[in-house]
């Protein structure tokens, strides 16, 4: 069957919203993130309302990867004139190790250069060191990270030249 990646349009916002509730809920599970304890965590905080204020109002670049006839992954853009933050790039569980989160990486670097973005930024939960080396792997530097009183991690931040 096709895969393929495309922009995510009003019709696709339910199903986003379950692709990354239940990618980021692994995470959740992994570091004992609940409701309770970080309620501001993507797996918690995403839903229709919040995902289309960013795509309609916003007006975020936002991706899907289409496999077997369905939504299996998503990322989005908030584009800030020469910078860009990428949000929320996420695969379902049972999609992982198949080089898709790869190629949707890939797939924003371009897009945001297209753009006329200079540099990427992403944020990312610091002691879950996996994701922080996987995105060395494509080119991110660690440029720092802060303690909020909302989340029981600490918050990361990467960047990356385009």
């Amino acid at each position: 069957m096709d895969k393929y990646i495309q922009e995510v349009t009003q019709n696709d916002i339910h199903e986003c919203v379950d692709v990354i509730k239940k990618s980021f809920m692994t995470v959740a599970d992994e570091f004992g993130f609940t409701k309770d304890n970080a309620p501001r965590f993507t797996a918690f905080a995403t839903n229709e309302e919040r995902l289309c204020y960013h795509l309609n109002v916003e007006k975020r670049p936002m991706y899907k990867y289409i496999e077997d006839g369905r939504i299996t992954a998503y990322y989005s853009l908030l584009i800030k004139g020469e910078e860009c933050e990428l949000n929320n790039l996420c695969v379902l569980p049972e999609y992982r190790h198949r080089g898709i989160g790869k190629k949707l990486l890939e797939d924003s670097f371009r897009r945001a250069k297209i753009a006329g973005c200079s540099v990427m930024r992403i944020g990312i939960v610091e002691e879950n060191t996996v994701l922080k080396e996987w995105y060395e792997r494509f080119g991110f530097i660690h440029s720092g990270c802060e303690k909020y009183d909302f989340f029981p991690f600490t918050c990361g931040y990467m960047e990356r030249k385009l």
